[in-house]
């Protein structure tokens, strides 16, 4: 059916206006005020906590808790060399990888894999290197650079 001014109609709900409460029987909301009769829901102040069921023992304490979260794990941003090899540019610094768009922000820590070939000779600065990144910058002629003071390039 094609549209046109004699069948345009507003969206369901766009007319109805807000729910006004304790205004009266008149407004068909009267009495309890849409709260029902009694009850926890019914009374001033009620609040409940998230997954409350009523005093019974809440699905997120019934479950088992499994697992370890180390507060002290050191997050990698991992880069692949195929991500490096096809920027085109010939020396990547620790300010470089925000700029161009490959690590979230400028103190992020780097760790360079081994995925993909380099064509070009590149100087790559990182925190981490694998050892076949090592290989295959070494191999194209270019040089891996650790940051912070590592004694080891290959360190995985």
């Amino acid at each position: 059916m094609a549209k046109n001014l004699s069948n345009l109609r507003a969206p369901k709900k766009a007319n109805t206006g807000r729910k006004r409460v304790g205004r009266g029987m008149g407004s068909g909301m009267g009495k309890t005020s849409t709260r029902g009769h009694k009850g926890q829901g019914s009374r001033s102040g009620s609040s409940l906590m998230r997954g409350f069921e009523g005093g019974q023992m809440p699905l997120h304490r019934r479950l088992p808790k499994r697992g370890f979260t180390n507060i002290f794990r050191t997050e990698y941003t991992v880069i692949n060399l195929d991500r490096i090899a096809e920027l085109g540019v010939t020396e990547i610094a620790q300010d470089d990888y925000k700029k161009l768009g490959l690590a979230s922000s400028k103190k992020a820590l780097i760790k360079i894999l081994g995925s993909g070939e380099l064509t070009s000779a590149m100087t790559i600065s990182a925190h981490k290197f694998s050892k076949s990144a090592v290989e295959k910058i070494e191999k194209a002629g270019g040089k891996a650079v650790v940051l912070g003071g590592e004694p080891e390039a290959a360190k995985a």
